[in-house]
């Protein structure tokens, strides 16, 4: 098939990194794993980021006149055009970043209509997020196939969706080959453990994180560690001031291009990320593969690619104690540190691999046709 990738939030070619980037991505190796040719047409693209609630009203209008004129360029062009297409996918689909275009194409033009990654909140059917959580039930009403990555959104899809319209599964994934490649490789025998955390500095949910994370280290400065934090954004100032009274224990080493990640997660001995508000965490995924025991707030998604006990530890999110007390506890246990890393390393490869999940795939697109 001929799919045409929606990206509401942002696209797969942003030059910005993030999660929802690297799921985007991730999406479209499958289906092109699977044999489709997938094609981002201009006509279908909108401006990327999260605009206010306040504009979403002109949103919709702008998106019924941007939808009008795909569907009459779509009609307008000859068989075998490479921008005609024969299914709409859409990734990422919540309130504040619905998909205002996909219903609207694809009703007018005949065509099966996916979202995979969307999220009901019955909370912000009320206020400024109104306009925005209504466009995510016309959307879920509309499509005949929603996948679901994260396992919280699961009873919400479920309850919006239309007569014809089905969920599937889709375990989270990344491509695990280069961090699997490097391993346990690069570790110095006997150096103080280095605790790694990889994010977006940037305010809210990630700020919040890494406030906890800061308070959680000042609790542990009787133990030899040190800290490297990998990211950038708007709220590093912020991040150093509630760092900094960790000192030279905590290395900035700003962002990083993705090549060079797989050797910094395995450069490292444990991955920490409180998780504020976190769907599940690619990076949670890049870690382990890479052979990292994780300790981490427990948390909408994350318990979905963490085991507790199993390849990491859980904290109840937001408290900084006891996401102290897990990190001091596989600190002074080296050998747990190496059971749950070599667990890691297996978890991910069976069950968060894109194998597993180009299978969930294809299972979920073979009942469309």
């Amino acid at each position: 098939m001929r799919v045409l990738l929606h990206t509401p939030l942002k696209p797969p070619d942003s030059p910005t990194p993030s999660g929802d980037r690297e799921m985007a991505r991730g999406f479209v190796r499958l289906l092109r794993h699977l044999g489709h040719c997938v094609i981002m047409p201009a006509a279908s693209r909108v401006e990327p980021g999260v605009p206010p609630a306040d504009a979403h009203l002109a949103l919709e209008r702008r998106a019924r006149a941007q939808a009008a004129r795909l569907v009459a360029r779509w009609r307008a062009l000859p068989a075998g055009h490479p921008e005609r297409f024969d299914l709409w996918f859409t990734y990422h689909c919540y309130y504040r970043k619905p998909d205002w275009l996909g219903p609207l194409v694809t009703r007018a033009l005949g065509v099966p209509y996916v979202i995979a990654e969307a999220s009901h909140a019955p909370r912000r059917a009320y206020g400024p997020t109104r306009l925005g959580h209504r466009a995510v039930e016309r959307a879920l009403m509309a499509a005949d196939l929603v996948l679901t990555v994260n396992p919280r959104d699961v009873a919400g899809v479920k309850a919006r969706l239309g007569p014809g319209g089905r969920q599937a599964r889709v375990p989270p994934f990344i491509d695990s080959t280069s961090f699997a490649a490097v391993a346990g490789r690069c570790r110095p025998a006997n150096d103080v453990p280095v605790l790694l955390t990889v994010g977006m500095m940037r305010q809210r949910d990630k700020l919040d994180s890494y406030r906890v994370l800061a308070r959680a280290l000042a609790m542990l400065k009787d133990r030899p560690w040190r800290a490297v934090l990998v990211g950038d954004g708007p709220a590093r100032g912020e991040v150093e001031v509630a760092m900094a009274p960790l000192g030279a224990r905590v290395h900035f080493a700003g962002a990083i291009a993705r090549e060079h990640l797989p050797k910094i997660y395995a450069a490292a001995d444990l991955y920490l990320w409180p998780a504020i508000n976190e769907a599940y965490g690619m990076a949670f995924l890049e870690a382990q593969a890479a052979g990292l025991p994780v300790v981490a707030g427990r948390t909408g998604g994350v318990p979905a690619v963490v085991a507790h006990g199993v390849t990491g530890l859980l904290t109840p999110v937001g408290d900084a104690p006891a996401f102290a007390e897990a990190v001091a506890r596989l600190l002074d246990a080296p050998e747990q540190r190496e059971r749950f890393a070599a667990s890691a390393r297996h978890r991910i490869a069976a069950l968060h691999g894109e194998y597993a999940a180009a299978r969930a795939l294809a299972a979920a697109l073979r009942r469309l046709t």
